[in-house]
């Protein structure tokens, strides 16, 4: 009897072999490597990544538009993720697969040997994602790929936070977890949280820029940051994860001791406050997310109507403790402006609230960025948008002329027309441009009805003939124009053209500096317990290394020569010398502040000696900046980069190089390929793209951070172009740094190249041009 037990259970499991050997042979024989990359088994690592790079140039989903690009590209990057792994290469002509069979030979050995000594089965045996198509198709609608990521997730974190999960094919625990990321999605998505799903399989690039060296990961974005989520992935924890990203100060409690204060504060902050009263003790999330996304224009307050000390607010406003209610209060604090009730808020009514009320009746202009989105340009005849601007002062002295133009704002409220206004010596160019600093305005008030032409700061405007005392006869005369000015657009008579208004609520350099510093020391926090130590250990060592320099300093201090200390003090002659010396000093580096430390420019040929000296491993904070030649267009290109850049060499974070094309092509093209759309991919059909010039090209690389800006020639036929110019060294410049004058036909376009580029290199040093990040700098060969 225990015989036919034994023989029937080995039977079963001999049956259970075979099944899970056809499976895998199946599995294998649906996707063949070679096939997908045109190669045969017997090819060079060099011929595999050859054919892999021509194919992705090909089928990449950005470059090709064909409906099963992506497919055909997901294909491409799996089939090279096997053929490029010497192993799973060996693995895949050894057993018809990539290793995943090996692995899963090996468990169904261990299935095999559980089931013949206890008949027990792994219940996730009957559950392996033995294909990319067998995934969860829910996950599709979030995928991110790396140019989508950089160029709209990126943006869209400084308005709404993003939670961002990391998952691969094979991957046991992705399944584990699976069923609380489709939960907590779902629930967060419709709070307004970004949703993000990266597969490291095919999107490598992206997964390397967000430092994801397992799956699964799950990190959040927000304001441009990465954080990493550490803990069980449950609901509870997910939740209160994106809940912590957001920052502390969003909301602020108001009870009935600090209400009015809170209310008042619209006039220093310039914004609408918001109060939701809800019977909720906790602030809810959705409130949290609306502040952060409206953080810019409205201030919020939280009232827990449940909350003792709370029944005078309550009571003044008579509240409805049972449905949660939003008011908006704009100047007046005694009456709310608009207010909404509802049991249950949803996301879309608050934002449709919230945005009809985003300024105050008469908004005070703080920043070029509000007179734009206060005073559109019009799109058409038909949709003239006018300001009426009030060019005040502030003190009691003003305030009569103020309290009667926001009474008039409110009773000639219009679609077309916005009241706004200005405090005259806080904007003092823009109230000289609109006043003509004319005597009768001087310590008063004035009206200016203005409609903005262009983006260059170009406006048509009227000013009203007497200063605003806020009379009746002043509010006949006001009310007079805008009824002309809408069946007579030409009453606009003066134009001028205005400079972008400061922006008087930015913090100071102090504060943001501070800002950043505690940022990066939270930064170095987290990495210190969560990060991989291997990433950890320059950071060590540089640590390290200061504090071996720190406490060897001291050491040879203090036991250097008494007699060093003791030297007597200068004479009088050489203290004054001295004194006229640093006076000298100083006045020149205030008079300028970037004169060039040299007569000449110094520019290197970046090799594979200097390589990692001069990029790889270049300090924090520095760039170099290389110039791309050929052998033919070396000296003048040289000559006409070193006169555009010879301003910017007193800058000691910049360097200056220049690559042979002729040399190291292939080192570029591989660069231009992470520049997207700034640098076009070459079509595999194209038997002239190796000849693509790419002299006067300019990049600046950041080897730090891995991050490169391009500049790109400037084509003879532009506006500005200076083709018929022959250009020379600046007189300026001392003998060194010159160059031999070049006038011929042929040395005159090619220094066109250039042209501009002290303008793309101010932009440079402002930090305003588009970055282009690479995962790792490759090899100079």
């Amino acid at each position: 009897m225990e015989l036919g037990r034994a023989g029937l259970a080995w039977a079963a499991a001999l049956l259970l072999a075979a099944l899970g050997a056809q499976v895998a042979a199946a599995v294998a024989g649906d996707f063949d490597p070679y096939r997908v990359l045109g190669v045969g088994r017997s090819s060079s690592q060099a011929d595999i990544k050859k054919a892999y790079k021509r194919l992705a140039r090909e089928w990449h989903p950005d470059k090709n538009k064909d409906p099963g690009a992506e497919d055909k590209f997901i294909q491409i990057s799996k089939a090279y993720e096997i053929l490029s792994n010497e192993e799973k290469r060996a693995n895949f002509d050894r057993y018809g697969d990539a290793g995943e069979s090996q692995g899963y030979s090996q468990h169904q050995h261990r299935q095999f040997h559980h089931f013949h000594e206890g008949f027990y089965f792994d219940e996730s045996f009957f559950h392996f994602p033995f294909n990319s198509e067998r995934r969860d198709t829910s996950d599709e609608k979030y995928l991110l790929h790396f140019s989508h990521y950089i160029n709209e997730i990126v943006p869209d974190s400084f308005k709404k936070p993003y939670l961002i999960k990391i998952t691969s094919d094979w991957c046991f625990s992705c399944i584990h977890i699976e069923p609380v990321w489709k939960e907590v999605a779902q629930e967060l998505e419709v709070l307004g949280v970004g949703i993000g799903v990266v597969h490291a399989g095919y999107e490598r690039r992206l997964a390397h820029h967000l430092g994801a060296h397992s799956t699964p990961s799950i990190l959040g974005l927000i304001n441009g940051k990465i954080t990493f989520f550490h803990n069980a992935v449950i609901r509870e924890n997910l939740r209160q994860f994106v809940e912590n990203l957001l920052p502390g100060n969003l909301v602020e409690k108001i009870t009935d001791k600090n209400y009015i204060r809170f209310l008042s504060n619209w006039k220093k902050e310039n914004k609408p406050h918001v109060l939701l009263f809800d019977h909720m003790p906790v602030v809810p999330l959705l409130y949290k997310l609306t502040a952060f996304a409206y953080r810019d224009y409205l201030s919020f307050g939280y009232v827990y109507v449940g909350l003792r000390g709370t029944e005078q607010l309550s009571s003044q406003y008579n509240i409805n403790v049972y449905t949660p209610t939003m008011m908006i209060f704009k100047e007046h604090v005694d009456r709310p402006a608009d207010v909404v009730q509802a049991r249950d808020m949803k996301k879309q009514l608050i934002d449709d609230f919230l945005s009809q009320n985003k300024f105050l009746m008469v908004a005070r202009l703080t920043s070029q960025r509000l007179f734009q989105e206060l005073c559109p340009m019009k799109k058409s005849h038909r949709q003239r948008k006018h300001c009426v601007v009030l060019l005040t002062g502030e003190g009691d002295k003003f305030a009569e002329a103020y309290e009667a133009f926001l009474t008039f704002a409110v009773a000639n409220t219009k679609d077309t027309l916005k009241f706004v206004r200005i405090y005259n010596d806080r904007q003092p160019e823009f109230a000289d441009a609109l006043l003509m600093d004319e005597e009768k305005y001087r310590g008063k008030s004035a009206v200016v009805i203005l409609e903005r032409r262009n983006n260059a700061g170009k406006i048509a405007y009227k000013t009203l003939e007497e200063a605003w005392q806020g009379s009746k006869e002043d509010n006949f005369i006001l009310l007079d124009l805008l009824d002309q000015l809408r069946t007579d657009p030409g009453l606009l008579s003066s134009e001028t053209v205005l400079a972008d208004l400061n922006d008087e609520l930015a913090p100071m350099f102090l504060i943001r500096w501070l800002y950043s510093v505690l940022d990066y020391i939270s930064d170095c926090w987290d990495s210190l317990f969560h990060s991989n130590w291997r990433e950890m250990m320059p950071l060590l060592s540089l640590l390290f290394s200061a504090l071996f320099i720190l406490f060897g300093t001291v050491i040879v201090q203090a036991f250097s020569d008494s007699s060093d200390t003791r030297d007597s003090p200068p004479s009088e002659k050489e203290e004054t010398a001295a004194k006229t010396e640093k006076n000298d000093t100083s006045f020149s580096k205030e008079s300028n502040s970037r004169i060039p430390r040299k007569g000449f420019v110094e520019v290197t040929e970046l090799t594979d000696i200097n390589y990692n000296s001069n990029l790889v491993r270049l300090r924090p904070g520095h760039m170099n900046v290389v110039l791309i030649l050929s052998n033919s267009t070396k000296t003048v290109l040289l000559q006409k980069f070193a006169l555009e850049v010879y301003t910017f060499t007193g800058s000691s974070s910049l360097h200056f190089s220049f690559l042979s094309l002729d040399k190291h092509r292939e080192w570029l093209e591989y660069l231009l390929e992470f520049a997207q759309d700034a640098a076009p991919i070459p079509n595999q059909y194209d038997k002239h793209f190796l000849e693509r010039d790419y002299t006067g090209y300019v990049l600046a690389l950041n080897g730090h951070k891995k991050y490169f800006c391009l500049f790109k020639p400037h084509r003879s036929g532009d506006e500005g172009g200076t083709l018929g110019s022959c250009e020379d060294y600046d007189s300026s410049l001392p003998t060194e740094g010159r160059g031999k004058s070049s006038c011929s036909p042929g040395s005159r376009s090619i220094k066109n190249k250039l042209h501009k580029l002290s303008f793309w290199m101010e932009r440079l040093l402002e930090g305003s041009l588009q970055r282009f990040y690479i995962p790792s700098w490759p090899a100079l060969d």
